[in-house]
């Protein structure tokens, strides 16, 4: 992965933390709701790991939260 796309990486997994929290599940309830293993989720939300994640994850992340796929990448 480019340099440059590390910060964008770190904003997508604060936010998947976040909205995960602001539904009140923890990533284990996260990872089986995806049928993904927790590692995985930890791996995406942790802020020193910049773990790429395809189009298709951040569109199964979000229905799993049920939010729209664009909140996780509105960087406010």
């Amino acid at each position: 992965m480019r340099d440059s796309f590390a910060d964008y990486y770190k904003m997508i997994g604060l936010k998947v933390a976040y909205y995960r929290k602001l539904k009140g599940l923890t990533q284990e309830q996260l990872a089986e709701t995806m049928d993904v293993d927790t590692s995985f989720i930890g791996q995406i939300e942790a802020p020193n790991i910049h773990k790429a994640i395809s189009m298709n994850t951040l569109f199964r992340i979000s229905s799993a939260l049920e939010i729209p796929p664009y909140k996780l990448l509105q960087f406010d």
